[in-house]
């Protein structure tokens, strides 16, 4: 008797994951496409609603699933089998069930074993306990295609927000500015289907022109992000009274002063001080292309890189940002980043050890870095 055959991953067991619902989704739906059989109709694939909403229920969609699996096509040929947005994977109330998890292994050990090379099988999930025997037989089993969010919590998230947003726009035929798509990215965070809106209203309004920060300021909403956001870019203008305003509104939404500064003065400050540094040391360096600037700090000695941020997972410098500070350093001097970098240490250390009132420690550091030195003679 010949041995059970085992399902190949790349070809008939494929797994859409990614806690990014909208790019899952997207995915999943255009797989489902490419491997149904041609000219099969209804009768080339079998979908299952995979969302339970009690074990029961659960237990029901694992049966589908598996008659499904086992039901040979029709006429011949191929068959596709998707178990479409399954919920019971993840760690959750119903996911916890005996009948999530002994249901699961089933399928899987059906896969596994007795899964027919004419049959393909498409998972599509937002979420997997990654804890549990079921997620890592998947691993070792499916083509696993995973959609997850960026983590805003690591730097360099932008990087991988940015292009989705460029990819979008191109599709509805505008482009942004550089300032204009990160104040986008900021303000929507890592909400692709919040960004996919957002660019299209924005492309709405603006009629085939080039989107600008004033646009984007206009039309979306300004949230604590956005305000942190925006407070470096009052930074990086030396935008004095816009920068007071934007601070005054952060402590008065509650935001730890030691906050505001460690996240929106403090970062500005180093990349401009950065960029002007860079620019010093090579006067030549690219300035209007992101792409050309990149690969010219990439060509860059270790040596000459090894003061520059870099991501969280050390996968490389964290470009954009800087990138973004070559405009901004032609309104303030090498000398003068270098006092307003000393200033704001001193200022977190009046935040930290004194009883100032903490805005007027903040609005005093603004006062200082931002008033242009023909303002102090007067």
């Amino acid at each position: 008797m010949p041995p059970p055959k085992k399902a190949a991953s790349s070809s008939n067991f494929i797994v859409v994951i990614g806690t990014d619902e909208l790019r899952m989704k997207e995915a999943a739906l255009k797989l489902s496409r490419e491997l149904s059989p041609p000219d099969a109709g209804d009768f080339g694939i079998d979908v299952i609603e995979g969302i339970a909403e009690s074990a029961e229920h659960c237990a029901q969609i694992v049966r589908r699933t598996l008659d499904a699996l086992q039901t040979l096509p029709f006429f011949g040929g191929g068959k596709l089998v998707w178990l479409k947005n399954a919920n019971f994977l993840a760690d959750t109330q119903v996911g916890k069930t005996n009948a999530a998890i002994e249901g699961m292994e089933s399928i899987l050990d059906y896969v596994e074993t007795q899964l027919p090379a004419e049959i393909k099988f498409l998972l599509s999930t937002s979420a997997a306990d990654k804890r549990r025997a079921a997620y890592k037989r998947l691993i070792k089993l499916a083509d696993v295609r995973s959609f997850d969010k960026p983590d805003t919590s690591r730097t360099g998230w932008e990087d991988e927000v940015i292009p989705l947003v460029q990819r979008r726009a191109r599709e509805l035929g505008v482009t942004f500015d550089n300032e204009a798509v990160e104040m986008l990215v900021h303000l929507a965070g890592e909400d692709t289907r919040q960004l996919d809106s957002e660019v299209e209203k924005l492309s709405l309004y603006a009629e085939g022109r080039r989107i600008t920060a004033a646009d984007v300021r206009l039309l979306v909403p300004l949230n604590r992000a956005g305000v942190v956001f925006e407070l470096g870019n009052a930074i990086g203008k030396r935008d004095l009274q816009r920068a007071l305003e934007l601070v005054r509104t952060l402590v008065y939404q509650g935001q730890n002063p030691i906050g505001i500064l460690l996240a929106a003065v403090v970062p500005r400050v180093r990349n401009i001080l950065l960029a002007a540094d860079l620019l010093k040391r090579h006067p030549r360096a690219p300035r209007n292309a992101y792409p050309a600037f990149s690969s010219f700090l990439e060509k860059l000695s270790a040596e000459e890189t090894a003061h520059l941020p870099r991501k969280k997972d050390g996968t490389g410098l964290n470009v954009y940002p800087l990138f973004l500070a070559l405009g901004e350093t032609q309104r303030y001097t090498l000398e003068e980043m270098r006092q307003a970098l000393q200033d704001c240490l001193t200022a977190n250390l009046k935040l930290v050890t004194t009883s100032i009132e903490p805005q007027l420690v903040l609005e005093r550091l603004l006062i200082g870095m931002l008033t242009k030195k023909e303002r102090k003679a007067a």
